[in-house]
């Protein structure tokens, strides 16, 4: 009889953690940022104001074709966040949805946008949760807060269906933005 082929279980242990990095590291991000008693008005502006980052990295990713540069492109985008926050000349949502434009039509005039059917469904994608960032600005922060979670949760979701399908983005970028972005929108509905 053959000895069973199953590693100790320790080593199994740790396969699994490293194999779930993307998402030990969203925890750990969520309980580092985790709502201080910060006011609703707030806590909901700020968060209102970096749900285009979301979309627009995907879209960006979809339009250059290369998956591997999600990481990269997020670091990018916290640095345009944390640039545009210190700054305080205009506000992160203005610059990102500026940017999204940009990637926009350069995909109508390049003509990406009639080739890729992945980047045509990330435009709307783009179109639909800078909405739902606007609609949270613009509304009082107690109906705002559950927009603006809405947003977060359904871009958990749209990470989930990308990594499930392994297309557009990093597979460990969805992981770890799903995670992050599903905590984010449950913490402004039960927490804030």
């Amino acid at each position: 009889m053959q000895a069973a082929n199953i590693a100790p279980a320790p080593k199994r242990r740790i396969h699994v953690l490293t194999g779930r990095w993307p998402t030990a590291v969203a925890l750990g991000l969520t309980l580092l940022t985790v709502s201080s008693g910060s006011d609703l008005s707030s806590e909901v502006r700020s968060l209102a104001q970096v749900l285009p980052a979301l979309p627009l990295l995907y879209l960006a990713v979809a339009k250059l074709g290369r998956p591997a540069l999600s990481w990269p492109l997020l670091g990018v985008g916290m640095v345009i966040i944390i640039g545009a926050r210190l700054l305080d000349l205009v506000a992160p949502s203005t610059v990102l949805l500026a940017l999204a434009l940009v990637v926009l039509v350069w995909g109508l005039i390049d003509g990406h946008s009639r080739r890729s059917g992945a980047f045509r469904i990330q435009a709307i994608g783009m179109i639909g949760f800078g909405a739902l960032a606007l609609a949270g600005l613009a509304l009082d922060p107690e109906i705002g807060r559950y927009v603006v979670a809405a947003g977060w949760l359904l871009h958990g979701v749209w990470d989930f269906v990308h990594l499930r399908r392994g297309k557009v983005v990093s597979r460990s970028y969805a992981e770890w933005c799903g995670v992050l972005d599903v905590l984010i929108g449950l913490e402004l509905i039960f927490l804030v």
